[in-house]
This record gives structure tokens, C-alpha cells and sequence, in this order.
């Protein structure tokens, strides 16, 4: 369990959607600039669209689940109204930020180059090591013996 720590650094107010939309950009960006960027090394329409579409359908219920339970989902928020735990989140602790990770692979497999590729890695370093230990400190520090149980029982990915 990490250890408790309340005040969110700046990367951590810019939502995971936001720093996935600049990686995306990048991605996109560096294919103008590098011959090499531009290659085409595994593009896959079908592949694109099953991750990408599981992707957006695994994020999309959790945001309505967080929704339904009138929760914030903004990631560097102080508290949060209610631990969830029904829908995605009995399989997964963490399933908007699956969900996000997939959709990127799906963009991936439909540009089919490298730094298309880089991006679900990168977003998934970005996330684990990042935004999923604050959030966890946070669900720690608010809801204690709760969200120790939930810990103990649910992965922190699939």
C-alpha cells in the first residue's frame, strides 16, 4: 500500500485523457518529421477497431458507474463521495484507465507505426507509476479498512 500523501503535483491536475490526447499528437505530429515515423510496421483496421472499441466501451461504463454513484472522477480531487465497486470495477481497480490504454492500441494498430505504438506504453508507465498511487493513497486515507479489503480482493488491472 503506498504511503499517504494529500497534495496533488501538477502533472497530476492534468487528467490522463488530456496527457493521452498530447502523446496522440506527438504521435501523429512526428510522422511529418522522421522518415522512419512514418513506416508503416503492423497496421491492422480489424485490430483497431476491436481494442479500440473495447477501449472506449470498458471506459465509457465506468465513467457511468461513477456517474450513477455521484462520485468524481477527476483523478487529483480531494476526496471522493463513494468507493465503487460494482460494473468494471469488481474485475479491475482501474477500468477508465484500461479502458483508455486499449483505445490507444487500438489508434495504434490503425496508424500502424512506432510512435503510435510507444503511446499505450507510455500512457500505461504514466498511469501505474503516476496517477494509480496517488489515487490509491487517496481511496487509503478515505475509506481505510474498506478499501484495504477491496485492495486485498480486486487486481489493479485485468
Amino acid at each position: 500500500m503506498p504511503e499517504p500523501n494529500a497534495r496533488p503535483h501538477w502533472y497530476l491536475k492534468i487528467p490522463p485523457p488530456i496527457w493521452t490526447l498530447a502523446m496522440l499528437a506527438v504521435a501523429y505530429v512526428s510522422r511529418a518529421f522522421s522518415p522512419w515515423a512514418a513506416e508503416i510496421y503492423a497496421r491492422s483496421v480489424p485490430l483497431a477497431i476491436l481494442f479500440g472499441g473495447a477501449g472506449l466501451f470498458l471506459a465509457v461504463w465506468a465513467i457511468l458507474i461513477f456517474a450513477a454513484e455521484g462520485t468524481e472522477i477527476e483523478p487529483a480531487s480531494e476526496h471522493n463521495k463513494t468507493l465503487v465497486t460494482r460494473g468494471p470495477f469488481r474485475f479491475t481497480r482501474n477500468p477508465m484507465y484500461s479502458g483508455l490504454i486499449l483505445a490507444t492500441l487500438g489508434v495504434a494498430f490503425y496508424f500502424g507505426t512506432l510512435p503510435f505504438f510507444a503511446v499505450p506504453v507510455l500512457l500505461f508507465l504514466l498511469v501505474n507509476f503516476v496517477f494509480v498511487p496517488f489515487e490509491e493513497t487517496k481511496m487509503l486515507r478515505q475509506f481505510g479498512a474498506q478499501y484495504t479489503e477491496y485492495y486485498a480482493r480486486v487486481r489493479r488491472w485485468i
